[in-house]
């Protein structure tokens, strides 16, 4: 298994699985729509008033979790940033080829865009035999 193996994965996802924790460590957990870079990077929009959104700007450590059809998932332990300039039109690229819907939400106010860095990832395919279980760092 590689990372581009992973990055074949999510891209057959559309939506994931992200929890974020307060400064507290009260945690949340929500279903997203995303996109992704060739670096397994993830792209997500929230608005501005959103506790995600809260929770991301006070804490950037977010887990995110893809699939569970076919018992295959991607977890990932991540850093966030809010993306503006050069970093905004790539990712926005990415995140509308795979969300052409959300495009319409793109100029509403309070739509704001993070990336979600992968540090650390765990693929499982518990469906074959024996099971298939890699980890990857950067």
């Amino acid at each position: 298994m590689k990372k581009n193996e992973i990055l074949d994965f999510v891209k057959t996802n559309n939506l994931a699985v992200i929890a974020t924790a307060d400064t507290n460590g009260k945690p949340e957990a929500a279903v997203v729509e995303f996109g992704e870079l060739k670096d397994l990077t993830i792209i997500i929009d929230l608005l501005d008033t959103s506790r995600k959104y809260k929770n991301l700007k006070d804490n950037k450590n977010v887990a995110v979790v893809i699939g569970w059809d076919n018992e295959i998932t991607v977890q990932m332990d991540t850093l966030a940033s809010e993306l503006s300039g050069d970093e905004l039109k790539i990712a926005k690229n990415a995140y509308f080829a795979k969300n052409p819907r959300a495009k319409k939400w793109e100029d509403k106010p309070g739509i704001v865009y993070f990336a979600l860095k992968p540090v650390w990832a765990h693929y499982s395919n518990v469906g074959k035999s024996p099971w298939v279980i890699e980890e990857f760092t950067w």
